[in-house]
């Protein structure tokens, strides 16, 4: 199979991601206009007439070389990631290359290692386990251990850091499979708190309304729950600028891509969550709750209603996004794992992210420059 790489317009990238079952939000037309600080294009990979893969790249320009740029492409692209990747990735890089690209740096959305909740709760309870990586894997892809191995031997750099999380995207996820599952099953699933916890919402009259996110009124509400839980939580928030353009973009491509989840307690808003939806994939992409009320679980509400909306619209999978990988009990990320794991879910390992130097003096440079940058803000937050 000889393929090409070329241009293709938003319309083309839209039609190929809508015909396929599992694609991620990032590499929607859509998610390029939400990125406004990238310059972003949709390729497409062709077998002679026919389209077979499209991917969205986001160009970011080096600081003081503007000329050159960093080719990213974020849990993508969506080719055939089974078979040999020199036939998919060779053509991408000749493509970038001449477009001016010191770097590709991409996000293959494959697995390598799952574990389920069960198995994560042990290792957090075992005080020699430390990280899911020390736990055997209960399911390990062999197309993960592949991709892996092809992408080194062509020269291509991991990129994810110790902790899972980095510059770009999360390679720990926790999802939740709905395929063949009804809602009864779902809450079986879950553990006593999370059961506990959703039937005390109810009970104290927690409604969760899904608000119409094109109105001001919401998305405001929302926002200001979530700078509210940012200075509580003490990280920085998105200004609202943000979500007003991720609305624009995602549902102006469709309708249904975003949904703005409400949950309040006797009129007070309590706790408001984001998910989008592409295809057979849901996400819980962003959340908030309020410090006063937090009794009444405003926020297990909105969880509730989120996967009872992926499972009624036919998705495959409910992905509560990134975790850490630790597993040691003072390590305080460890708390978010612990309520992911609630769901009765699992904890998935991807390839991660990978870096193909195009230019190598500019690729050391822009390296230098983004660990300095890193260490100022390791500085700035206080990590050692």
């Amino acid at each position: 199979m000889t393929l090409t790489v070329q241009p293709i317009s938003s319309a083309e990238h839209l039609a190929f991601v809508q015909a396929q079952r599992a694609v991620s939000f990032l590499q929607t037309p859509a998610w390029g206009s939400v990125k406004t600080e990238w310059r972003s294009e949709s390729l497409g990979w062709y077998d002679g007439r026919r389209l077979v893969g499209a991917g969205l790249v986001l160009h970011r320009p080096v600081p003081r070389l503007e000329r050159y740029t960093l080719a990213y492409l974020p849990e993508g692209p969506v080719i055939d990631w089974t078979g040999e990747l020199d036939a998919w990735l060779d053509p991408l890089a000749a493509y970038l290359k001449a477009g001016g690209a010191f770097a590709i740096r991409l996000g293959p959305p494959v697995r390598t290692d799952t574990w389920c909740a069960a198995r994560v709760k042990e290792g957090i309870a075992d005080p020699g386990i430390e990280r899911l990586t020390d736990l055997p894997s209960q399911q390990v892809d062999p197309v993960g251990a592949r991709v892996t191995s092809q992408l080194r031997d062509a020269g291509w750099l991991p990129q994810s850091p110790e902790d899972g999380f980095g510059a770009g995207h999360p390679q720990y996820n926790f999802v939740l499979p709905l395929v063949g599952r009804t809602e009864e099953d779902l809450l079986k699933g879950m553990n006593q708190l999370w059961r506990r916890n959703i039937k005390r919402a109810a009970k104290e009259g927690v409604e969760v309304t899904v608000g119409d996110v094109t109105v001001d009124e919401g998305l405001k509400a929302f926002h200001d729950l979530y700078v509210h839980t940012a200075e509580r939580d003490h990280f920085t928030p998105r200004p609202l600028r943000y979500f007003e353009t991720m609305v624009a973009a995602m549902n102006g491509e469709d309708p249904e891509r975003l949904r703005l989840y409400l949950a309040r307690h006797q009129g007070d808003l309590v706790a408001a969550t984001i998910m989008v939806r592409v295809g057979a994939q849901a996400w819980y992409s962003y959340g908030a709750s309020s410090t006063e009320k937090r009794e009444v679980r405003g926020s297990n509400a909105c969880q509730w209603a989120m996967i009872r909306d992926s499972l009624e619209a036919g998705c495959d999978v409910y992905n509560l996004r990134g975790i850490t990988p630790t597993l040691d009990a003072a390590d305080p990320h460890v708390g978010l794992i612990q309520f992911k794991v609630g769901t009765g879910g699992q904890a998935v390992r991807y390839v991660g992210e990978w870096d193909l130097p195009l230019r190598p003096m500019v690729y050391r440079a822009f390296d230098v420059y983004m660990r300095r940058r890193e260490s100022m803000r390791r500085r700035k937050v206080g990590v050692a």
